[in-house]
């Protein structure tokens, strides 16, 4: 056995051991095949969760073909799922347009099922008609929605569930788990303290409001840039400042993005920062910081590892970029991710929604649509009964 793929069956045997949920699904997927004959094509981050949902779903009967998603792809686990059967293209070091390229790939296999996150699968073969095999498919991400609902709004031939339009989904991983994860992945990289620190984080959505939280109780202080008037009023009841990215730029010392819209910091706000600003992003894709345009801005850049990279500005001042601009929780040295727990929720709506287009397609509508209720409350159910309260 080569070191990489022992490295990576150590830390998926660990992660299977807390994923309680999936672990039943597994017994029960063993015992009734629902996706017996069928091929599901897989882009998603790949770690050891996800790992996990990936053999859930083999065990099922899945054939699976896939990609990881840009920036995030750990190259252990691409070993394990390759060990297990799976096809799998890309690693670690993929640039955007060899992931393209993978995404071709598994269009191009005809999958039966799509797991999509970002919707890069679903929009390749919408444009390249390739489309008509697809029975139906889940996106993780709300960018992956946005994308659909903007692109491809009465375009779509199939249905997609929404698994980030669940409220566990909302509440559990996107407020608690990445919260909390983007707050420890901040404190990994920089080795700083959060208390007394000035914050900024753009975007007042769960996974915003989740950081925010988790950063107060730290001892940080905390500013909200929002532009949705309703989430502006439950941030400033939470107890934060709200005000504009221009007029948070020159108090923040560390920015965070978690919007899923491209360029919500730009040059601009990078000019009006004060030296040793560190900046972050939790969202899918890797443009919400406009990195492109800070890249051509700095008179100098200097890599502190494989995380830090120092970019001085025409100023004088200097700025900090977190993984490139890579979601920061996947992203760097050593990742994590979400925790187990979260993951583990949120990937028995995954696989509990594939299975649910597997067996009735016919019981959806076409176009991205939210999990079913009956699934939300089934998983709350075995969640709560999880955790064994006295």
């Amino acid at each position: 056995m080569n070191e990489l793929l022992e490295k990576g069956q150590s830390r998926v045997n660990w992660i299977r051991s807390r994923m309680q949920l999936l672990r039943n699904v597994q017994e029960v997927f063993e015992r009734e095949k629902p996706f017996k004959n069928k091929t599901i094509g897989v882009s998603l981050h790949l770690e050891p969760k996800t790992a996990v949902l990936l053999e859930t779903l083999k065990i099922g009967g899945a054939k699976i073909v896939g990609t990881g998603n840009l920036g995030s792809t750990q190259d252990d686990i691409v070993e394990v799922l390759k060990s297990w059967g799976m096809t799998i293209y890309g690693e670690r070091s993929t640039d955007k347009e060899e992931h393209l390229s993978n995404v071709v790939k598994i269009v191009s296999a005809k999958p039966d099922l799509l797991l999509d996150n970002g919707a890069d699968l679903v929009e390749l073969a919408i444009k390249n008609n390739l489309d008509g095999n697809i029975s139906g498919g889940t996106e993780e991400t709300t960018s992956g929605d946005d994308k659909l609902r903007a692109k491809f709004d009465g375009k779509i031939n199939f249905p997609i569930i929404v698994i980030n339009d669940s409220p566990l989904k909302q509440i559990v991983e996107n407020k608690h788990a990445v919260g909390q994860g983007n707050v420890e992945s901040i404190m990994r990289m920089t080795n700083l303290m959060i208390n007394g620190r000035r914050f900024v984080i753009v975007g007042y959505g769960w996974c915003g409001r989740g950081m925010e939280q988790y950063i107060k109780s730290f001892g940080g202080r905390v500013s909200v840039v929002e532009t949705d008037p309703i989430k502006k009023l439950e941030a400033i009841m939470d107890g934060f400042r709200v005000d504009t990215i221009k007029n948070l730029s020159s108090w923040g010392q560390f920015f965070c993005t978690a919007t899923s819209r491209k360029n919500v910091i730009g040059v601009d706000d990078f000019l009006l920062m004060p030296n040793g600003a560190i900046l972050a992003n939790s969202g899918h894709f890797p443009n919400e910081i406009d990195v492109s345009a800070l890249r051509v801005l700095a008179v100098n850049t200097i890599k502190f590892g494989s995380d830090l990279e120092e970019f001085e500005l025409p100023n004088g001042r200097k700025l900090i970029l977190l993984a490139g601009g890579q979601m920061i929780q996947l992203a760097g040295t050593e990742p994590k991710g979400n925790s187990i727990e979260a993951m583990d929720l949120g990937f028995m709506l995954q696989a509990l929604s594939l299975e649910l287009i597997a067996r009735d397609p016919q019981s959806l509508i076409n176009g991205p649509q939210p999990v079913p209720i009956d699934i939300n409350n089934r998983i709350a159910e075995l969640m709560v009964a999880s955790f064994k309260q006295d």
